[in-house]
Parts: structure tokens; sequence; C-alpha cells
């Protein structure tokens, strides 16, 4: 699920975004301010920043600047003005797109989700000191790379995008299908939860990040 956080002053707009992406499946973090906005931004990990041109304590394209010197989060800017201008100076301080109000709701997600496919954070897992980098199908434990067998990386991954969430004997061998029709044998699942474990965990016989809940399966615990 990606979060967007929206930064829009207009309540009746705003609500009406937040209700329709919610919808789609985006989780949503809204705010009315630059201020309030900035907060949302520093308390929260989102994946795409909506943000209108003119806010009531500040200019958007400021804050689009001062958020381009902390992270390099996607920006699409709203804007009630068609102006050449301001959208040439909206990109030229760190903004990736521009839409001039009033816009299509269909157009508006296909713009977001077009800039949050370019993301390459997206493609990034990040949890209790491991990385997994979904494009290039690389795995590190702090600065170190591990090395995974295919098995092991899909087991990992699966894992890793259903965190918190008891994944059942069954559920892993179907994500483990081999692509010819035939589930993988069952004792795969413990071999390479053994093996993975082995790679992770700083003490593999008291495991405290894959977690065997006795009966019903595994789970990734967070932090």
């Amino acid at each position: 699920m990606s979060t967007v956080l929206i930064i829009e002053d207009d309540m009746d707009l705003q609500e009406g975004l937040a209700y329709s992406l919610e919808a789609d499946g985006y989780s949503i973090i809204a705010a009315s301010t630059m201020e309030e906005g900035e907060e949302q931004f520093r308390k929260n990990a989102c994946d795409l920043i909506l943000l209108d041109c003119n806010l009531p304590d500040g200019s958007g394209f400021e804050f689009c600047e001062r958020i381009r010197r902390l992270a390099q989060t996607p920006v699409l800017m709203l804007t009630a003005r068609d102006s050449e201008l301001d959208e040439v100076k909206a990109l030229n301080l760190g903004a990736d797109d521009y839409l001039t109000k009033p816009f299509s709701l269909s157009v508006l997600k296909a713009r977001i989700h077009s800039l949050l496919r370019r993301s390459p954070e997206l493609q990034k897992l990040y949890s209790n000191g491991i990385t997994l980098d979904k494009a290039a199908c690389r795995v590190w434990r702090g600065e170190e790379e591990l090395a995974f067998s295919y098995q092991e990386y899909r087991l990992l991954l699966y894992l890793m995008e259903n965190k918190g969430q008891v994944l059942s004997k069954e559920q892993i061998l179907s994500q483990l299908w081999d692509g010819q029709g035939r589930f993988v044998d069952e004792n795969t699942v413990s071999v390479n939860i053994r093996r993975l474990r082995l790679k992770i965990e700083k003490d593999p016989a008291s495991p405290e990040i894959i977690r065997t809940v006795h009966g019903l399966g595994y789970f990734w615990r967070e932090g």
C-alpha cells in the first residue's frame, strides 16, 4: 500500500481526493497548511506528495524546495493558475509533475501511478536492518550484501511483504509454486526458513525476526 500526503487547504477538494484515493487502496495523510504538511512529512513515511501551490501560511513552491533538500519523495503540484511560468518554476524547484485545477480524477490517478512506478524507493523493503531491493533482486544486512538461492529470496520477499502476518505452510507452498503446475516439496519451507535464519538472525537458534507460531506457520516480526 502506497502512502500519499495531501497538502491542500480547500477542504472539499482535500476530502474528495482522500476519499477517492483511499477507495483505490492508497493510505492517505492530509494537511491543510505548510507547517502541518512539513510536520506530517517528518513524522510519517510517505511515497508521494500532492501539494497545492498556494497555502494559507506560505507558498507550495517554497515547501517543495524545502522537501527536496530532505528527500527524493515524488511531488505532484496542484495549482489554480494555468501559467507556464508556474509550471517551469515548480519543475525547476524539484517537483516531479504539475497539474492545473480543475483536473480529471482519472488523469490525476494516472499521474500518481506513473510517479510511484518510477520511484526507486518503492522497490525497496526495509526491516530489522535488512534491505531488499526488488528491482535488483539483492539483499543487504546493514552494509553487507547477502547471497540467497532463488527459493530463499522468494521466501524472504514474501515474509517481508507480509510482515506481522502469520503465513501458513500451505500459503508459503503456494507462493513457491514452481511454474510447472507442481508444488515444491513440503520440507522446502522449513529448510529455507532455517537457511534464512542462519543468514539474518543474530542467534538462529533463538530467532527474533522470523518467528514460528506452532501449529499455524511463520511470521516476520518488525523491530
